[in-house]
């Protein structure tokens, strides 16, 4: 579940696991670009670590 908001008047996107999440992320423009430019380092990362 992806909802858009805002922080101190700036736009922030927020990603729960459902609709009642207690804890959901949340992060703006500047972490989004972030995000983006190290996303295969990210995708490598769940590869080498996650244990489903």
């Amino acid at each position: 579940m992806v909802e858009k908001s805002e922080y101190k008047g700036k736009p922030i996107i927020v990603i729960k696991r459902d609709e009642n999440d207690k804890f959901p992320f949340s992060f703006g423009v500047a972490k989004a670009r972030l995000i983006m430019e190290n996303l295969d380092e990210i995708k490598k990362f769940i590869e080498e670590n996650d244990k489903k």
